[in-house]
């Protein structure tokens, strides 16, 4: 009997996808998110033998993207691509939902540290610096976030706590847009992914202060750690494919089998190595358990930074 009722499941599973699958991305074109949802896009579409085609929906710190993508049919037509800002949208945002148990959490893709970036000729030649000033004069010294309850926006939040210091947080509609400020001067700093600013970094509009892991990558541009500067401080970042809760159990195995291969082929994995990141490779229950556990990290910075939505 359950044998029975489970085979037109496997069936329907099975013929996954009937049609064109929309990856959303709730943030502005050009970012780490663009650089990861694309090439997975092409390889997904490759297995699959559907088009994966991105949509890329910003607004309220990806709000919008992230409530469109919960709202919609469970039947794993449309995803997302996003970052580890999806467990912080709801106590920055008031958003009437919780990403943990109104997405399903299918692949982690990848992860990186970010990285601390100014522009060329920017005053400061440390975080050391950096942060000296920034506690002399509270509040003056400017940084920018692709928006409000971004993972840029708290990491940096973050430092500002383990630093002991009061920076001014300026927001944007993404990454683009905050990166074209950084190197026009009009802010003073951002924390941020090598994969958000690798064409700024290339062309010598940025310079590189700090990284921010445990150690510096190999082959980058030289400079120390955040913590060989004396400050005990680690922020990251990482992407992850979602669908809305409730997508059939096999399907959402399907993906995650299909996101894990994707991303440990050869030339998938060099180009997250050249931009600092490396591949994910988590089971769905496993990814799930890991998004809690950065919700509750998350709230505690949003608490002790004091970060509201207005």
């Amino acid at each position: 009997m359950g044998a029975a009722l489970l085979a037109p499941a496997l069936a329907r599973a099975q013929a996954w996808p009937t049609r064109p699958v929309r990856i959303v991305v709730p943030f502005t074109p050009g970012g780490s998110n663009d650089a990861m949802a694309r090439p997975l896009a092409e390889r997904l579409q490759q297995g699959f033998g559907q088009p994966f085609v991105i949509e890329n929906k910003p607004g309220a710190g990806s709000a919008v993207g992230v409530q469109a993508v919960a709202q919609a049919a469970p039947d794993a037509h449309t995803l997302m691509v996003t970052t580890s800002s999806v467990a912080a949208i709801a106590p920055v945002q008031r958003i009437a939902f919780d990403a943990g148990r109104e997405l399903d959490g299918i692949a982690l893709l990848a992860s990186a540290p970010l990285v601390v970036f100014v522009p060329p000729n920017s005053r400061f030649t440390s975080v050391a610096a950096l942060a000296a000033a920034a506690r002399q004069k509270p509040g003056e010294v400017t940084y920018a976030s692709s928006g409000p309850g971004s993972t840029v926006h708290l990491m940096t939040e973050l430092f500002c706590l383990k630093a002991g210091v009061q920076m001014q947080h300026i927001p944007y509609r993404g990454t683009a847009g905050a990166l074209t400020d950084l190197v026009a001067g009009r802010v003073d700093v951002m924390f941020t992914t090598l994969a958000s600013a690798a064409g700024q970094l290339r062309g010598n509009l940025l310079k590189v202060l700090a990284y921010c892991g445990e150690t510096a990558p190999e082959g980058l541009p030289p400079a120390p750690t955040v913590r060989q500067q004396g400050i005990d401080y680690i922020g990251g970042i990482w992407w992850g494919l979602f669908a809305p809760r409730g997508i059939p159990p096999a399907v959402r195995a399907r993906l995650n089998a299909a996101c894990n291969a994707a991303v440990a082929e050869p030339g998938f994995a060099r180009t997250l190595a050249s931009e600092g990141a490396t591949p994910g490779a988590l089971t769905p229950e496993g990814f799930q358990a890991m998004i809690r556990t950065e919700q509750t990290a998350m709230q505690q910075v949003v608490t002790a930074a004091k970060i509201t939505a207005d």
